[in-house]
């Protein structure tokens, strides 16, 4: 009985979590459940939705991704500055910050396969300054604003009723739910994160997975970008300061787990609503900025002890089978 609880709650926890939690608030304030606020959580979720699907990809295969708040910050710079200094078209300026974007997750993973820096940790820490100074120097610290009609409806319109950024995040997880799950690449990330040498032996070439993992990571943080410059109507290049940290917060609440080989796409956006709505129903009940700090941080640590409790746990059954 115990390992069958063990087993629905390592599936469906995440999902039972969410559900509790917006039962509570629904409780609590009469304001949650009202349909302004439900599109409004989603509205603010897609963002860190965007940047938590780009750094699941890293984290499956046993890594990170630390500069996703910072490319997110960087590309959105690029495109104001591209649309509205340059007077690039708008389209061909959002083409050329999603190139931008992958090309930056591209140097990520050359930094990690061709220097053989020891983890992903270093390589993106220093993408992270790096990026993040070059969104201050392309702005020259000063905010970027006026955008045209055609971006703006990208982070602030609506398609039938729903958020635009909302319905763009479906079809992200939609491509990718296909990438993880029905290609040769995605089995390639999964073996890596649960066993490199295993993976290596099986004639994976790793490199060029972990390369297109931070490509991937990359695009989605320019993506990520585009979406939050529309919403703002601006670039600045302090966005997305501190986004990574929400990001990975919300894979790992979501199930991913920190040591490679195990999250879902699906878990992955239950993490990022679990956090977005918990975010907003301390906003209703007027919880303290501070606190709601605190609060994210304990359900962070939170999900990791219940991942680490779990591992020793399979690792001892397994023993004990032996």
């Amino acid at each position: 009985m115990n390992s069958k609880v063990t087993d629905f709650l390592r599936k469906f926890g995440s999902l039972v979590g969410l559900l509790l939690l917006c039962l509570i608030l629904t409780i609590a304030s009469d304001k949650f459940m009202s349909i302004k606020n439900i599109m409004n959580v989603l509205r603010q979720s897609s963002i860190t939705a965007l940047l938590a699907l780009g750094v699941l990809l890293p984290i499956l295969t046993g890594g990170i991704d630390l500069s996703v708040g910072s490319i997110q910050g960087f590309t959105m710079c690029f495109m104001a500055y591209m649309v509205v200094t340059a007077k690039f078209n708008s389209f061909l300026a959002i083409f050329l910050t999603l190139i931008v974007g992958a090309l930056i997750g591209y140097i990520n993973g050359l930094l990690l396969t061709k220097l053989k820096l020891p983890h992903p940790f270093i390589s993106t820490l220093g993408m992270l300054n790096i990026a993040r100074g070059m969104a201050l120097i392309i702005t020259n610290g000063m905010p970027i604003s006026g955008l045209p009609l055609e971006v703006r409806w990208l982070g602030s319109g609506d398609i039938a009723g729903f958020p635009a950024s909302a319905v763009l995040v479906v079809l992200m997880c939609f491509v990718y739910y296909v990438i993880l799950n029905h290609t040769p690449f995605g089995r390639y990330v999964y073996s890596i994160g649960g066993s490199r040498e295993a993976a290596r032996l099986s004639g994976v070439n790793i490199a060029r997975v972990e390369n297109l993992v931070f490509v991937s990571s990359g695009f989605l943080s320019a993506v990520a970008g585009v979406v939050l410059a529309g919403r703002v109507n601006s670039g600045y290049p302090l966005a997305g300061l501190g986004a990574e940290l929400d990001a990975i917060a919300g894979a790992v609440i979501g199930g991913a787990s920190l040591f490679g080989g195990e999250g879902t796409v699906v878990g992955t956006m239950i993490g990022v609503l679990i956090m977005g709505v918990l975010r907003n129903g301390l906003n209703l009940l007027n919880v303290s900025p501070f606190w709601q700090t605190v609060v994210i941080g304990m359900v962070v640590v939170l999900a990791v002890w219940v991942d680490v409790l779990r591992r020793t746990s399979e690792y001892n059954a397994a023993k004990k089978k032996i």
